[in-house]
């Protein structure tokens, strides 16, 4: 018990040299963790899909040639009215001035050339002349007209041009005396051969010649001047040549027209 006994200044060392613990009831405050720096996503390098799919966009357009806008319109068309001149024989019988009305479509090839179709009523009064040979006291007298002709255009400015038609036409030109005292089978003067209704050189007999039906086949050329008046429409105006034949019969005209083009 002697051995095991310590001395005073002994146990003073030892509770000098040991740390001083704290109280049990005391708790330490809790160290935040340490602050993480965001790492860099590292880019994942594209699918080969991806990539397959935008080389073939690329050559896709490589491949296509840009269309180049048209400076021209593909399609034009017409409405235009006012008169007709007779030529000819048709001058003989019918005098000028008759009122006309005119439509027509033109497709475009190119800024010079293009292919329109055309169709016209001409009204054709017959003269004081014409109708004391008919032996009639008046009549009414037309010319239906189908032209289909190459167009050539010419720009002069942005403002003003000009074209020029030809080609082939058809033509109905029919007509019908108010009354007539003339006598079936007798000749035939100037006039019926123009109307068109002799056989032989004399009236029919069963007195159908008061009506005229005749279907002639020929040629039209002229030409016109538009200006623009705004970005999509043009006042024109145009002056032709009409000549039909069947027969010997004929029939000769030269409209002139002013429209509008769209």
């Amino acid at each position: 018990m002697v051995s095991a006994q310590q001395t005073p200044a002994q146990s003073a060392d030892q509770s000098q040299s040991q740390p001083a613990q704290p109280p049990p009831d005391q708790a330490q405050p809790a160290q935040a963790p340490p602050a993480q720096t965001p790492q860099p996503q590292a880019q994942q390098p594209p699918t080969e899909q991806s990539s397959s799919s935008q080389e073939a966009s690329d050559e896709d357009t490589m491949r296509k040639p840009r269309v180049k806008p048209h400076d021209y319109k593909t399609w034009n068309f017409n409405a235009g009215g006012g008169a007709s001149i007779t030529n000819g024989t048709t001058k003989i019988y019918a005098r000028g001035g008759g009122l006309i009305a005119a439509a027509g479509v033109a497709r475009n090839g190119s800024k010079y050339f293009g292919l329109r179709a055309d169709i016209q009523l001409d009204n054709l009064p017959l003269r004081n002349s014409a109708l004391q040979l008919a032996q009639a006291s008046g009549a009414t007298s037309y010319v239906f007209s189908l032209m289909v002709d190459p167009i050539i255009s010419i720009p002069a400015t942005k403002v003003w041009s000009g074209y020029i038609v030809f080609g082939p036409s058809y033509y109905h030109r029919g007509g019908k005396l108010d009354s007539s005292t003339a006598i079936p089978g007798s000749e035939c003067n100037g006039f019926w051969t123009w109307w068109g209704v002799c056989t032989a050189n004399n009236l029919p007999l069963d007195g159908k010649f008061r009506s005229a039906s005749q279907d002639e086949f020929g040629y039209n050329f002229g030409g016109g001047v538009a200006r623009r008046i705004r970005p999509n429409l043009e006042i024109y105006g145009e002056l032709r040549y009409l000549h039909g034949t069947h027969s010997g019969i004929t029939t000769d005209l030269r409209p002139i027209t002013l429209g509008v083009r769209w």
